[in-house]
């Protein structure tokens, strides 16, 4: 396979592991507090093949849930503002344990910013309800990150790896 349509392969591919990850949503203890599977998934694909292919395959996504109809436009400001909010973290900082765990939340708070901002809900509302999730994303990201790095090194897309950071963890 030549390396142009590796790069495509991979980013469809990409796109359709967040599509389907953001879909399913894990029940919290309190209504309301559920878990997207996407947001930890998401962290783990920015810090194994970098920003651009990360922000690519995030705006397939966002395409393809708003034409099945999984996601609204809201659905899809909120994980556009994530995804640049923890893509630039990673990009800036690298993928070391600590900023793999923090840029989630991170980008989930500055997405429940933005929200609150355009529904007019008070932002300790929004930031309550997220904050399992917040949790959940904090505990699970480096997690993931590690086990798609060693999935990834067993496959055809290894050269696709993120080396403009390399992996300093």
């Amino acid at each position: 396979m030549n390396n142009k349509t590796k790069e495509l392969v991979c980013m469809a591919f990409l796109a359709i592991i967040i599509a389907i990850s953001g879909t399913f949503k894990i029940p919290g203890i309190i209504p309301g507090t559920e878990f997207q599977l996407s947001a930890p998934i998401a962290v783990a694909i920015a810090g194994c093949f970098g920003f651009k292919r990360y922000i690519c395959s995030g705006i397939i996504a966002s395409i393809i849930n708003l034409l099945l109809g999984t996601h609204t436009l809201l659905n899809v400001m909120v994980a556009m503002v994530f995804r640049l909010v923890a893509g630039c973290i990673i990009s800036v900082f690298g993928n070391r344990l600590l900023v793999l765990s923090i840029a989630g939340p991170i980008g989930t708070f500055v997405g429940r910013i933005v929200m609150s901002f355009v529904v007019g809900t008070p932002l300790i509302a929004l930031v309550v309800a997220a904050f399992p999730g917040m949790i959940y994303t904090l505990l699970t990201s480096y997690i993931i990150y590690k086990l798609m790095l060693k999935v990834v090194k067993l496959t055809a897309f290894k050269g696709l790896l993120n080396e403009s950071i390399g992996d300093r963890a």
